[in-house]
C-alpha cells in the first residue's frame, strides 16, 4: 500500500510541539532555534510532507493556475503556442488549463464558464473563427479574472492582446510577389467575423495601391476555413479568363487544400501557380512543392508575452505593463528560390 503524505499535525504530535512550530520550522522562521528546525524537517522528509496546495492557494486567495482557450491543438501554430504557455507558467510555479474550442463560440462560452468554476487566476485566449460577441469574458471580470488575447484577438480598445501585424505582413507578401515578377496576385480571405481576415485584406488593399497594381473583379474570393469552402473558392479564382498567376492564402492549411485541389486540376505547383500564405509552419518545407513564402507569425513568443502580461494583471502589477496591445512584425520567410512569374 502506498503511503499518504504526511500532515503538519501528525510531524507536531509525533514531536510533541505545536502545529504553528512545525509550520514555521518548515518555512525557516527566525523565532524557531536551530535543533527544533532540524528534528521538524529530517521528521518531514522522513514521513514524505508535502506543503496542502489547496490550503496554501485558499490563505494566498490564488489557485497558481491559468487558463487557456485554443481554437484547435492540430494545429501547429498553438501547439507551439502552448510550449510557450507553459514554459513561462512553470518558471512562475502555475500549472496550466488547456481547452479547445474547435473554432465554436458556444464551446468557447462553456469552456469560459468551466475555467471560472475551476477558479483559474488568469485566462489566456485565441478567439473562435465564430465569435462575434464578447460578453462571456466581459462577466469575468466581477470575478476578479484577468483574460489576455492573443493572435485571433477582439477588436475592443479595453482588451490586453499580443498579435502579429498582418496588415504590414500583408504589405510585405504583395511587395515579395511584384519583386518574384507577379502583377496577377490573388487573395483568399479567412471569415467575416475574424479581425485577422480584414487586417490582411486592408493589407492586401493597400500593397496593390503601392505598387501601383489594378483591384481585379474576382481576384478576392473567401473560405470559412473548411476544406470544402476553400477548393470553392480556390476554383473560381482558377476559373477566371485571366486567372491569378500567384495567390495569398489565409494560412498555410488554406494553402495546403489550395494546392492539392489545384494539383486535381492539372496544374503544376510553381509552375502554372503560385502560393503563398501565413503562419510558416516546419510541415511544408518537407513538401516537394511548398508555398513561396509565408509570414513567420511567432507563435512561441506571442504567447510567452502574453503569459507574462497575464501574470502582471493577476499578480496586480499593471502599472508594469508598459504596452496594453503589443504587435509583433511578421516576416516574409522565402521557401523556394523557383517562384518567377511565367512572361
Amino acid at each position: 500500500m502506498s503511503q499518504k503524505p504526511a500532515t503538519i499535525k501528525e510531524i507536531a504530535k509525533r514531536l510533541n510541539v505545536s502545529v504553528s512550530t512545525v509550520s514555521r520550522a518548515l518555512h525557516n522562521h527566525p523565532s524557531i532555534g536551530l535543533r527544533t528546525k532540524m528534528q521538524v524537517q529530517k521528521l518531514a522528509e522522513e514521513l514524505n510532507y508535502e506543503p496542502n496546495q489547496a490550503a496554501i492557494s485558499f490563505k494566498q486567495g490564488k489557485t497558481m493556475t491559468i487558463g487557456v482557450i485554443l481554437p484547435n491543438l492540430r494545429e501547429e501554430f498553438f501547439s507551439t503556442a502552448i510550449n510557450g504557455i507553459e514554459d513561462m507558467a512553470i518558471q512562475n510555479q502555475y500549472t496550466v488549463l488547456i481547452g479547445q474550442s474547435r473554432d465554436d463560440a458556444e464551446r468557447e462560452k462553456k469552456l469560459v464558464d468551466t475555467m471560472r468554476k475551476h477558479r483559474v487566476d488568469g485566462l489566456l485566449v485565441s478567439l473562435s473563427k465564430s465569435t462575434q460577441t464578447y460578453e462571456h469574458f466581459e462577466a469575468l471580470k466581477k470575478y476578479g479574472i484577468p483574460v489576455v488575447f492573443f493572435d485571433r484577438v477582439p477588436n475592443l480598445p479595453e482588451a490586453y492582446t499580443v498579435s502579429c501585424d498582418l496588415k504590414d505582413s500583408s504589405v510585405k507578401l504583395v511587395d515579395w510577389l511584384v519583386g518574384q515578377g507577379h502583377t496577377r496576385i490573388g487573395f483568399i480571405k479567412g471569415p467575416e467575423t475574424m479581425l485577422a481576415s480584414q487586417e490582411r485584406l486592408n493589407g492586401y488593399l493597400e500593397a496593390l495601391k503601392k505598387n501601383k497594381l489594378p483591384e481585379i473583379p474576382g481576384y478576392i474570393v473567401q473560405t470559412n476555413l473548411e476544406k470544402e469552402e476553400t477548393q470553392a473558392a480556390i476554383r473560381r479564382l482558377l476559373s477566371l479568363k485571366e486567372r491569378p498567376t500567384a495567390i495569398i492564402a489565409f494560412n498555410d492549411y488554406i494553402t495546403l487544400d489550395a494546392i492539392k485541389f489545384s494539383r486535381e486540376l492539372g496544374l503544376k505547383i510553381n509552375k502554372d501557380i503560385f502560393f503563398v500564405s501565413y503562419a510558416n509552419l516546419p510541415v511544408t518545407s518537407y513538401l516537394d512543392d511548398p508555398p513561396l513564402a509565408s509570414v513567420e507569425q511567432f507563435p512561441y513568443e506571442q504567447a510567452e508575452t502574453a503569459t507574462g502580461m497575464l501574470l502582471q494583471l493577476i499578480n496586480q502589477r499593471e502599472d508594469e505593463i508598459t504596452q496594453k496591445k503589443v504587435v509583433m512584425s511578421g516576416k516574409v520567410v522565402s521557401n523556394t528560390t523557383h517562384g518567377r512569374a511565367s512572361r
